[in-house]
């Protein structure tokens, strides 16, 4: 039931890396949208003082992570859940607040609807001073940053016209109406990025 994403095994390394300068050595950190799991599998064992929740909407997706996890192991890797970001209050579904929050190439193939709710939802369980990870490519001041992520735009929203690369400054101007402060961008391979933002409270 495993399944294997090609995207993971190309931005692991990076997304790794900024997540290692960033998260806090104990704590309880959400991914939302994990996908087949191979993302949160590998966090898991890199960083064994956190404890790692997996989640996702498609029940295959469900499948594979817990294929993984039964696989690996691993103690600090819970059961994925099921979070559905489209539905308003998903992260009431969750036992307690968290220490940090994930998201792997989520918003662009998702409604701006998603964008809305993932922020809003980060808002209220982050702890004071969590973060949220937001990778994928983003527009700057409206614009694409590449020819290469203009075109992906337009095949994104010929699949669906309510998908699109969504601009970080509206994503960042949103999260803070949500008590959320976009702290950093990280530039990642293939004109990608990372938006780092912490809730304040």
């Amino acid at each position: 039931m495993r399944l294997r994403s090609p995207a993971a095994g190309r931005n692991l390394r990076p997304i790794t890396q900024v997540l290692r300068a960033h998260l806090p050595e104990h704590g309880r950190v959400l991914e939302v949208g994990s996908g087949p799991g191979e993302h949160v599998l590998a966090w898991a064992r890199e960083f064994p003082g956190l404890l790692w929740m997996p989640s996702d909407v498609s029940s295959r997706a469900l499948e594979s992570i817990a294929q993984y996890r039964h696989d690996a192991g691993l103690a600090n890797l819970e059961l994925p859940q099921s979070l559905d970001l489209s539905e308003a209050g998903w992260e009431e579904a969750l036992a307690d607040r968290v220490d940090a929050i994930v998201a792997v190439n989520v918003l662009h193939v998702a409604p701006w609807a998603v964008s809305v709710s993932l922020l809003s939802g980060a808002g209220r369980c982050l702890e004071a001073g969590g973060q949220l990870f937001v990778y994928g490519p983003f527009k700057c001041n409206g614009a694409h940053i590449s020819p290469s992520n203009a075109a992906f735009d337009e095949s994104l929203r010929g699949q669906d016209p309510e998908w699109g690369i969504r601009d970080a400054g509206k994503l960042a101007s949103l999260a803070k109406e949500l008590g959320l402060l976009l702290e950093e961008h990280h530039e990642m391979p293939a004109n990608n990025r990372i938006l780092r933002f912490v809730a304040q409270r």
